[in-house]
């Protein structure tokens, strides 16, 4: 649990330093396509989520922000807050954001930000070599946010460390490369032939279980969520493993960052995951998800009888395989 704390304290610091950060002046002036009347809601971005932080009134389609800013910064603007926004670079001066609520992303339009257009034309690209990308935008805020988002999940600490080496200076002091220095920790702790960190959560019904109570067992320790499309895609590759396994000393102890607990439940009894589960149901913000250094899902450990992390995201065909190597080397001893 000391490692938990640890952890919030940086996270805690990382914010210290962007609201020491001086904030600056902007104006966001825009139009809704098909909306006449009704609330436009700006929201700051913290740990791939986003927080309402001011809304506007759509007066005959248009809609105006004044704001003093933490700037340049990833900002969203939309109609819903259950809803994925409009991604926004702001800069300070004058943006203006002509938005289609029928397709944010390819519909609608930003104009006024460098940042922005940096970002624009990087999502436009494919097979994208984040050095590359550093190299060409080294200042820019785009490439401190790409780095973590995109890449860190993909990346060893030792590769996140070099790409932080290409950014400017100027961009360490970001909330960005905070939680990427302290991913480079947290990563080379988890890794390969290193102790399993134990934690403890919540089961569905209230229960508290660690995962070292699994101890003795090979062990998938699975992070996923009702909401992640492509971790129920791989939970079918998941139960056929459990299946084959299991008797010969397999077992998955699944950690959920859902937000919802009844989503949560019906994924899990929709999926026929018949294994134990936990979860803080605290999304991005999941103390388990943060101790093993985890920044997309679906992500997994593969644990053995003494405690010691054997492999990392294993999907399909390659965790039977895996499987399939360790148990038979352990029959047969």
């Amino acid at each position: 649990m000391k490692k938990l704390k640890i952890i919030a304290g940086i996270l805690l610091l990382s914010s210290g330093l962007v609201n020491a950060q001086q904030k600056s002046d902007v104006a966001i002036t825009g139009t809704v396509k098909g909306v006449r009347s009704g609330k436009i809601y700006l929201q700051k971005f913290n740990n791939k989520m986003f927080f309402s932080i001011d809304s506007a009134e759509i007066k005959d389609g248009k809609f105006q922000f004044t704001e003093k800013l933490l700037l340049p910064e990833l900002y969203g603007l939309t109609l819903n807050k259950d809803k994925s926004p409009l991604y926004v670079f702001l800069e300070s001066g004058k943006i203006a954001a002509d938005i289609d609520t029928a397709s944010y992303y390819e519909a609608s339009a930003v104009s006024g930000s460098k940042s922005n257009d940096i970002f624009t034309a990087y999502k436009k690209q494919k097979g994208v070599k984040i050095d590359e990308f550093i190299k060409q935008n080294p200042a820019s805020i785009v490439s401190a946010y790409v780095l973590y988002r995109d890449f860190s999940y993909r990346l060893s600490p030792e590769q996140i460390k070099q790409n932080i080496s290409l950014l400017d200076p100027s961009l360490h002091n970001t909330p960005y490369v905070a939680v990427l220095n302290d991913l480079v920790s947290v990563l080379s702790s988890v890794s390969i032939g290193k102790k399993a960190p134990d934690f403890t959560a919540q089961s569905p019904d209230g229960k508290s279980i660690s995962l070292s109570q699994h101890r003795g067992k090979y062990v998938l320790l699975d992070f996923w969520a009702a909401w992640c499309g492509p971790c129920r895609r791989e939970n079918p590759n998941v139960v056929k493993a459990w299946k084959k396994y299991h008797a010969k000393g397999f077992d998955v102890f699944g950690v959920s960052l859902d937000k919802k607990k009844a989503d949560w439940i019906k994924a899990i009894q929709d999926d026929q995951l018949t294994w134990t589960h936990v979860s803080d149901l605290e999304f991005w913000n999941s103390a388990p998800a943060k101790l093993y250094g985890v920044r997309a899902i679906p992500s997994n450990v593969l644990i053995d009888p003494d405690g010691i992390i054997v492999a990392r995201n294993l999907r399909g065909a390659e965790l039977d395989k895996k499987l399939e190597e360790l148990i038979n080397k352990k029959t047969t001893k």
